[in-house]
């Protein structure tokens, strides 16, 4: 169930979870670059950027094509 008690797919949820845990990389990103003390944590969190990146915008076009298939949950976001 969604937080409005609505039920939701699992398949939308695992989604939903993917397009958090990429928030929270981004963040981590931000926090480790600005805090870092070596250029090898500068890659390191440049890496875990772009993979962030990269994965937000394939869980969005699944998003997308959930929606257009009519297997998203419109109440899921």
């Amino acid at each position: 169930m969604s937080k409005s008690g609505v039920f939701m797919r699992k398949s939308n949820k695992n989604i939903l979870s993917l397009l958090d845990y990429t928030r929270k990389l981004l963040y981590i990103a931000d926090k480790g670059d600005m805090q870092r003390t070596d250029d090898g944590c500068g890659v390191l969190y440049g890496v875990v950027r772009d993979s962030a990146y990269k994965i937000r915008e394939m869980a969005e076009k699944e998003v997308e094509e959930h929606k257009k298939t009519g297997k998203w949950d419109e109440k899921s976001i």
